[in-house]
């Protein structure tokens, strides 16, 4: 069994959940996919996620998916912590993908609820727990009601995390902020908690949290890593600042459906082409005039206007 404490001392901070770049022909563009995270990891990034969420993992094959993480950690290079989103809508699916995280040497796998068969809670834990006993690599659950239309109790996290020794931690992408109060007080405090709701991060920060996994750090990396190294340095100031500083741009961001938004400011700061797969597509031009004004805002050197 690996030694769960070394990486929970690593994996904190801003965990970038790097989106999936596609070609025109809606082929995935590997070659832009590292220079996406060398990006990242020039503006201080803490650790990289990809194929969660803002990766389009519904629109990428099995076999897509498990390209997409070595592309990854083939480019990380165990600079930072690598946790690859490894969960899916059908149980086998996510078996067979964290277990392969596990082979291609990620830190961590991220597993999602199951969206959209809404599992009881008997259910999830059933789910969470086979996955966990499959492999000896450490779990953050993934829970975010919004996309799977089913919350993760903190009664069930809770059992899990004591049943299973590499559930280390969660992303909560739950606006019921007490709910995210009560997993620390019963996983414990030393739980791993990060955010999945930008405005959010900072204030779990206040509560205990490590970290978070924002899509508004494709965008911005650095001041988003700015803003958790503020706060591990006991600036608190600094970190508070740089939390409203970040909240316009992470609400444009999320005016359409993640990561719709953030590929069209990519798009315009010319690191990828545009392109997302059907059935998700580009905002409509009057939220991509929204967003271009307000990258020019934040001073984002734009190439494509």
């Amino acid at each position: 069994m690996k030694d769960y404490q070394e990486i929970k001392s690593r994996l904190r901070g801003s965990v970038t959940p790097v989106i999936t770049p596609f070609k025109a022909n809606h082929d995935i563009d590997f070659d832009t996919l590292s220079k996406l995270i060398e990006f990242q990891l020039e503006n201080g990034t803490h650790a990289i996620s990809v194929t969660g969420t803002s990766g389009e993992p519904s629109s990428l094959t099995e076999e897509e998916r498990v390209q997409v993480m070595k592309t990854a950690h083939q480019t990380i290079s165990g600079r930072v912590p690598f946790v690859p989103g490894t969960g899916s809508t059908n149980h086998d699916e996510t078996m067979r993908l964290t277990k392969k995280a596990e082979e291609i040497g990620a830190d961590a796998a991220l597993v999602i609820v199951p969206y959209y068969n809404k599992p009881n809670q008997k259910a999830l834990y059933k789910h969470f727990k086979t996955v966990a006993d499959s492999v000896d690599i450490p779990i953050i659950v993934y829970n975010i009601p919004g996309r799977t239309a089913q919350n993760l109790h903190v009664d069930t996290l809770a059992q899990l995390s004591k049943d299973c020794p590499n559930i280390i931690g969660v992303k909560e992408s739950n606006k019921d902020f007490e709910h995210v109060n009560r997993v620390l007080l019963k996983c414990g405090r030393d739980f791993l908690l990060f955010s999945g709701i930008e405005l959010l991060c900072y204030p779990m920060l206040a509560i205990g949290g490590v970290g978070s996994v924002s899509a508004t750090a494709n965008v911005l990396p650095g001041k988003v890593a700015q803003m958790h190294d503020a706060w591990f340095d006991g600036d608190v100031a600094t970190a508070q600042k740089l939390h409203y500083e970040l909240m316009e741009l992470n609400d444009v961001l999320f005016k359409d459906t993640n990561p719709a938004p953030v590929k069209a400011a990519l798009g315009m700061m010319g690191k990828i082409e545009p392109h997302l797969r059907l059935p998700m597509d580009l905002p409509s031009e009057e939220l991509q005039n929204e967003i271009r004004e307000t990258l020019n805002k934040y001073g984002v050197s734009l190439q494509y206007v």
